[in-house]
């Protein structure tokens, strides 16, 4: 099914303009190993197992879409890794989605893509009582965030641990990222991509022990990667919010841009 506009309304159409053109249309690669391609009417990301493979951005029409989804069923399934379609509620054509689910991908759960402006957020990390911030800089660091990840999220530290010591390793410059630890245990971690050319940080991975949810860490890890941001002289901050964060972005300054859904096909 295709997606449905963003919550709470119409969408700035001008700044979804700017979206699409600078992290679709003339996306950079994400990370080290990865390459960006442009085929026909699609851009795609390329790469080894641990990189993320998918679509970015697609301009389609209602005659030409089902050869170019055929297109990159063939394409990727030369490469042999799962990959995703990321779809957004304002792709064309209308019915995208449902010829995606035809040519036999799986819509995963959607996500509200929210955008703050950098100067409109809160900068100052204030972290709840016995709760302090450590940026992430070394394997060490990463192998908390993997420690969070999976009490957290359930499962992927393996592959989730590659790709970020990947991108602290050879592409620095584009991420940062921070734990909460509560004395020596690791209970909420986070990261920031930079998108190198562009006017847009996004937020990733914000993860928190079920335990120590409710306390403010997550609003503390928003805020220390906002003071970042402005820092570097970013003017948004992206982040594709599940049901759970969307309204403690929103209190904090965000608004639904759109609404992607991923579309899954595994080999």
């Amino acid at each position: 099914m295709q997606t449905t506009p963003a919550p709470g309304g119409a969408p700035d159409e001008a700044l979804l303009t700017v979206f699409d053109l600078q992290l679709r249309q003339r996306a950079r690669p994400d990370g080290p190993s990865a390459t960006v391609e442009r085929s026909g009417g699609v851009v795609r990301q390329v790469g080894p197992g641990h990189v993320w493979n998918g679509i970015l951005w697609s301009c389609l029409t209602e005659s030409d879409a089902d050869a170019e989804i055929a297109a990159q069923v063939r394409h990727f399934a030369s490469l042999g890794h799962p990959w995703e379609w990321k779809l957004y509620a304002h792709d064309r054509p209308a019915n995208l989605g449902q010829r995606l689910l035809a040519a036999g991908f799986e819509a995963e759960p959607a996500e509200t893509v929210m955008i703050a402006r950098v100067p409109d957020l809160p900068h100052d990390p204030e972290p709840p009582a016995g709760i302090t911030l450590h940026p992430v800089t070394d394997e060490g660091g990463v192998e908390l965030m993997a420690r969070v990840h999976d009490q957290a999220f359930g499962n992927g530290s393996a592959l989730f641990r590659e790709r970020l010591l990947a991108q602290f390793t050879e592409a620095p410059d584009t991420v940062t990222a921070v734990v909460a630890m509560a004395g020596d245990l690791p209970v909420s971690a986070a990261r920031m991509d930079f998108h190198l050319g562009t006017e847009f940080a996004s937020l990733w991975g914000g993860g928190t022990a079920p335990e120590w949810r409710g306390k403010g860490i997550y609003r503390a890890l928003i805020a220390y990667r906002a003071r970042i941001a402005a820092e570097r002289g970013y003017r948004y901050l992206q982040v594709d919010a599940s049901d759970q964060s969307r309204p403690i972005l929103q209190r904090l300054g965000f608004v639904p841009l759109t609404v992607t859904t991923p579309y899954v096909r595994r080999p």
